[in-house]
């Protein structure tokens, strides 16, 4: 008799991206043990996952713990997790970091705190019991879009000198770890993500130019990890579009999730916002 599969570890925050990857692992026979980080993670996944088990963002000794009781050796991480929320006051007593936390934060040499610094200390953390991260786009790569126009609506050639002067702009900024999106409006840069996120960014530069043809580029970091932070948008980064007065949304063909795709591209055609998807070396 075959012995079961190893259990796959989910890391899972916000969003639609966990409930999707688990959806896939069951489809796949593969059984799912996920830690969900408390007032990030749907509750959805509950009835998802072979186990479910619930921990705060500061409890990373828990993670660990929850995961090796389970046998999990290979984890990923799906979902967001909402970094503003961690520079409210008293952030020590809110989240109650346990001995592992501090030790990683506190003890553990870092050149800084930016997104990859922290998502690949945190990686070492679990690294020191034996276990690893994958990408969870090795088990669903159909999430990542395909190089094209996705919508009906096409490109002037206004919008495709900003799509060009964006997606430099966005690239420096990805290299630096600051953020992966940018807005512009003929060729000047209106709205710069950063720990706020991308629809934030996006309202942001709709209220700096009220009039409207927002040029949106999201792009992946040049030395992006595939195991964390991929370049995700769904329907409500065109809901924030719309709202913001945006026109155009590009995005990096192969190294971009588009959550829902056949619903976000259906919302984006009726809302009359072009999304286009693009392959690195053509901008």
């Amino acid at each position: 008799m075959n012995n079961p599969p190893a259990p796959i570890g989910l890391l899972a925050g916000s969003g639609r991206f966990p409930i999707l990857f688990a959806q896939k692992a069951r489809q796949l026979g593969l059984p799912v043990v996920c830690v969900g980080i408390n007032d990030e993670a749907s509750p959805e996944l509950v009835p998802l996952v072979g186990r479910f088990y619930w921990a705060g963002v500061a409890r990373l000794g828990r993670m660990i713990r929850c995961f090796k009781r389970e046998g999990v050796q290979q984890i990923v991480m799906a979902g967001k997790i909402h970094k503003v929320k961690m520079n409210t006051p008293f952030r020590l007593l809110r989240y109650l970091p346990d001995w592992r936390a501090l030790r990683m934060w506190f003890f553990r040499p870092r050149k800084d705190n930016k997104d990859d610094s922290v998502l690949l200390a945190i990686i070492a953390e679990f690294a020191r019991d034996g276990m690893s991260f994958a990408s969870a786009l090795d088990f669903c790569p159909e999430l990542l879009v395909k190089t094209g126009l996705l919508t009906k609506r096409g490109l002037s050639s206004a919008e495709e000198a900003d799509i060009a002067f964006g997606w430099e702009l966005a690239k420096e900024m990805g290299r630096l770890d600051v953020g992966q999106s940018v807005a512009v409006r003929e060729k000047a840069v209106l709205a710069v993500e950063a720990i706020e996120g991308t629809d934030q960014a996006i309202l942001r530069a709709g209220t700096l130019c009220p009039r409207g043809g927002i040029v949106v580029v999201k792009v992946a970091k040049p030395q992006q990890d595939m195991r964390f932070d991929v370049p995700t948008i769904g329907v409500q980064t065109i809901v924030s579009m719309k709202e913001a007065g945006a026109r155009v949304l590009a995005i990096e063909a192969d190294r971009t999730i588009v959550i829902d795709q056949t619903e976000t591209i259906a919302l984006a055609d009726r809302l009359g916002i072009t999304i286009v998807a693009l392959g690195s070396g053509i901008v």
